[in-house]
């Protein structure tokens, strides 16, 4: 199965830009009446026929529409701060996509090393992961976002941050399944105790991830996991 990101497909003949249309016909080496899907990134996948195998401009004919495509119960939205080396973020993203996530903020710290990031680049890693994954729902990636301005954010669902210091019962614990979900992961340097403490007053509930202290991007996929495993 070939699938394509096309979030302004609209009509029952679709014309794929120039990458993708070389990367069909030239990587892929598919040709006429080949069967190749596409998706919007909102949850509608489509089944077409290719019609037209131009390397600059394929065109397709779509066959058949599937709503909700892969839809879950319930909505992810993860906070993590950005990684000092970058590569290990995207490696973040990569993984969170395939295992299932909706929305991704990047969180800027007190103790955060990386002040900024690319979303561009970031969208780039993520929409990879999603045609390579086979899912229908393109993760939304905000700007950098200070902590202080996440918290006064309306969220409806259950909010936690992971924290390393102090008694916290496991996520596994106290996540119910079926419910939205915001988690915050900080930096290398964990939160301050005074964000801790903003996030309490805010609603969020301090959990752990295990016994391990664990790097940021591999507390973000366990944090992803957990979310995925309970609810699957």
């Amino acid at each position: 199965m070939h699938l394509f990101y096309c979030p302004d497909i609209s009509d029952h003949l679709y014309t794929l830009n120039e990458d993708e249309s070389k990367h069909c016909i030239r990587v892929l080496r598919l040709q006429k009446r080949d069967i190749i899907h596409l998706t919007d990134g909102k949850g509608k996948l489509f089944r077409t026929t290719l019609i037209d195998d131009h390397p600059k401009h394929c065109t397709v004919e779509i066959l058949e529409t599937k709503s909700e495509y892969g839809k879950r119960n319930f909505n992810l939205h993860m906070a993590v701060a950005p990684t000092k080396n970058i590569s290990r973020y995207e490696w973040f993203l990569e993984k969170a996509t395939e295992i299932g996530i909706n929305h991704i903020t990047p969180i800027i710290c007190e103790h955060s090393e990386r002040k900024e990031v690319k979303v561009n680049r970031l969208e780039r890693v993520v929409l990879a992961a999603l045609k390579q994954s086979l899912k229908a729902y393109m993760p939304v990636i905000d700007e950098a976002t200070k902590f202080n301005e996440l918290l006064k954010k309306d969220f409806e669902g259950q909010k936690f941050i992971a924290y390393c210091e102090g008694e916290t019962k496991l996520l596994k614990q106290v996540y119910k399944a079926g419910n939205n979900a915001l988690i915050l992961i900080g930096p290398e340097g964990d939160f301050s105790p005074e964000e801790v403490g903003l996030a309490e007053k805010a609603g969020f509930i301090p959990v752990s991830l295990g016994s391990s202290r664990l790097r940021t991007e591999t507390a973000a996929i366990a944090a992803c996991h957990t979310f995925n495993l309970i609810n699957d």
